[in-house]
């Protein structure tokens, strides 16, 4: 699986989303502390919130919705909450792995901050390829997977003639993430198998006890 797919089929089922918010500050213009997000969003309902890190990614648990459905949902409560209008793109956890899995490239490993995922709102009708491969210098090199936008970038995407022109010539809207967040997101929105769960539980039931014999051996 490359890219990903949209989601417009309601649920009524527990699924684990993530939510990518576009342009958000810690200070000044347009703040919003992931701090306040995650309150927000466990107020309306959302359950299982985790942010990571400010650039506004969220993990959630919802049970009803749709992907379009959740951004506008999300959208509203910022908006009654911090007063400015933010783009919000939800994926499903298996859209972002899809994303992962699809990566063309495997150096990104050596570098996390070279690769960018641009998550594209709409699978882009007419791109201008042409255009951004014009752009490309230093060993850039770009690949376009359906809803998903990935810039390699060696020698640095603030740098890159590219980075802020792929909404232009896609011609949708994106928001870009690097591999480690990419990656990290994907990490956090994996469901607890019950297994796991019970080794690590019975692994502090040990800790314990060894904990309580060395107290009553003192």
């Amino acid at each position: 699986m490359t890219g990903f797919a949209p989601e417009s089929v309601h649920v009524s089922r527990l699924r684990t989303w993530i939510a990518l918010l576009r342009g958000v500050n810690v200070v000044g213009a347009r703040k919003l502390l992931m701090k306040d997000l995650a309150a927000l969003l466990e107020r309306d309902g959302f359950g299982a919130v985790r942010t990571y890190i400010q650039s506004g990614n969220v993990v959630f648990e919802s049970a009803s919705g749709s992907a379009r459905a959740l951004e506008a949902r999300i959208a509203r409560l910022i908006l009654a909450h911090a007063g400015f209008t933010t783009r919000v793109l939800v994926l499903s956890s298996a859209e972002l792995g899809g994303a992962v899995r699809g990566n063309p490239f495997p150096q990104a490993a050596l570098d996390h901050k070279a690769l960018h995922l641009f998550f594209l709102s709409a699978p882009p009708v007419r791109p201008d390829l042409e255009s951004l491969t014009r752009l490309r210098s230093g060993g850039e090199a770009f690949a376009l997977r359906e809803r998903v936008f990935y810039l390699h970038t060696p020698r640095g995407f603030a740098q890159s003639a590219l980075h802020d022109k792929v909404e232009r010539y896609l011609g949708v809207p994106a928001t870009a993430r690097n591999w480690r967040t990419a990656n990290r997101l994907l990490a956090m929105a994996a469901p607890v198998r019950p297994a796991a769960t019970a080794r690590a539980a019975r692994g502090a039931a040990r800790r314990g006890l060894s904990g309580q014999r060395r107290q009553k051996a003192r």
